[in-house]
């Protein structure tokens, strides 16, 4: 083999090493990948105890891989969902304790149903809490007044269109509160939202009509100021990344091209 033919083919393998490195970089899963990495101390800690940093990231990364509209979204708004996820214990995606779902070019973060119900267990004073969807052909009555009152006796066949949803908590002190919301007011309460228009909206609104009167009889609950305020971190946009009250912009962490190298194909993070 000549000294000529030898170097040709060393140019060629460096000049495709470069163009897959530039492939790399310029991946936006590769580069959230990278974010997420560089914010794991924070992530460490505003997580709860029984939370692994490494897990939510890694589950972040998988749901934002899974919603090419999430890629598009802003580097910021996209690590304030992360964050927001961690600070209040819930992990996005299929399990339905929280979304993030793209907005334009904004992630917004949706607290699902299962997210608001592990929540308010979490005070401590709530024994039972449930919520469940009504159609036209069930059984149901409910008064409210000085002996409240629920009756809610599924049809066993042919449900029929969804007429509304209700929740109730039974609390260790031996009382009890309900709420009944009916559809159409269901349906007011999802046009106030940003996210309206896709994601568990639409793929799960069942769902999120039974977190929306979980929603609506929060106040009602004897749970902390604390988890009174997480709920109204719900279905909003967050540019910050820490839980200090003044914001740090993610746009500030230090970030290199070379750090989205670290991430495999698969875009999983590698903390070693």
């Amino acid at each position: 083999m000549s000294t000529k033919a030898t170097s040709n083919e060393l140019k060629n393998q460096l000049a495709n090493r470069q163009g897959n490195n530039a492939a790399t970089n310029n991946n936006p899963a590769n580069t959230i990948a990278a974010y997420l990495k560089r914010m794991a101390p924070e992530i460490e800690k505003a997580l709860p105890a029984h939370m692994d940093a490494d897990r939510l990231a890694r589950i972040a990364l998988t749901t934002i891989r899974t919603t090419p509209k999430l890629l598009e979204c802003t580097i910021p708004s996209l690590m304030g969902a992360v964050m927001q996820s961690a600070q209040l214990g819930l992990e996005p995606g299929l399990i339905g304790h929280c979304y993030i779902i793209p907005y334009g070019k904004e992630a917004t973060f949706i607290i699902g149903y299962k997210g608001m119900i592990d929540l308010a267990r979490r005070s401590g004073n709530i024994e039972s809490i449930y919520a469940h969807a009504v159609y036209k052909n069930d059984e149901f009555e409910y008064e409210y007044g000085l002996k409240p009152n629920l009756v809610h006796k599924p049809a066993m066949s042919d449900q029929g269109d969804f007429i509304g949803a209700y929740a109730v908590a039974h609390f260790k002190d031996g009382g009890y509160q309900f709420e009944f919301m009916p559809k159409e007011e269901i349906d007011k309460r999802r046009n106030r939202s940003a996210a309206s228009k896709g994601g568990p909206w639409v793929t799960d609104y069942e769902e999120m009509a039974k977190k929306t009167v979980v929603r609506h009889m929060w106040k009602y609950l004897p749970i902390s100021i604390e988890i009174q305020q997480a709920a109204t971190q719900d279905e909003v946009v967050r540019k910050d990344i820490t839980e200090d009250p003044m914001p740090v912009d993610v746009l500030d962490i230090p970030f290199e091209a070379s750090d989205a190298e670290e991430t495999s194909e698969e875009g999983e993070i590698n903390f070693d």
